[in-house]
């Protein structure tokens, strides 16, 4: 398993791996190819160094974007804002999430945020307990969205 910086070479597998990793939460997520290009480009706008790649016998399979250009109204300050992470349903289980979470945690405490969050869909109760299980924390709702933060420490 390797992880890596995506760039823009990334975008077909960012588009093919995302279509796949949202199926049954389409509610949450982009469904246009288009609208996830256009994303994809965002997220490397936003933060080029935070967002990765899981590479596993030359396939992507899993990716993470965490943006420590992000102001938290909510915190009054810039924090590593976890704006997706998402792995393919066959590679789930088995530790890449976990993984990709690290390294993006641990490229938000490099660029010195000592707060991360992230936005998770009310009814995605997967997420929501991965995240639980990484010491976040539910720290408010907005409509059909739960935000939630996690103290950084070394």
């Amino acid at each position: 398993m390797e992880i890596r910086k995506a760039d823009r070479n990334d975008i077909d597998d960012f588009v093919e791996v995302y279509m796949e990793a949202y199926k049954g939460l389409e509610n949450y997520a982009y469904t246009r190819k288009r609208d996830v290009k256009n994303y994809f480009k965002w997220l490397l706008s936003r933060d080029k160094d935070g967002v990765m790649v899981v590479v596993i016998d030359g396939k992507a399979v899993g990716f993470v974007a965490c943006d420590t250009n992000w102001f938290s109204v909510f915190e009054r300050k810039k924090v590593g804002e976890i704006h997706e992470l998402f792995v393919l349903p066959g590679y789930r289980g088995m530790g890449i999430g976990t993984k990709l979470l690290e390294k993006a945690l641990e490229y938000a405490w490099e660029r010195n945020r000592r707060v991360a969050e992230l936005w998770v869909g009310r009814t995605n109760y997967r997420a929501r307990k991965f995240y639980t299980s990484h010491g976040f924390d539910e720290a408010g709702e907005w409509g059909e969205w739960i935000r939630m933060r996690k103290e950084l420490r070394n």
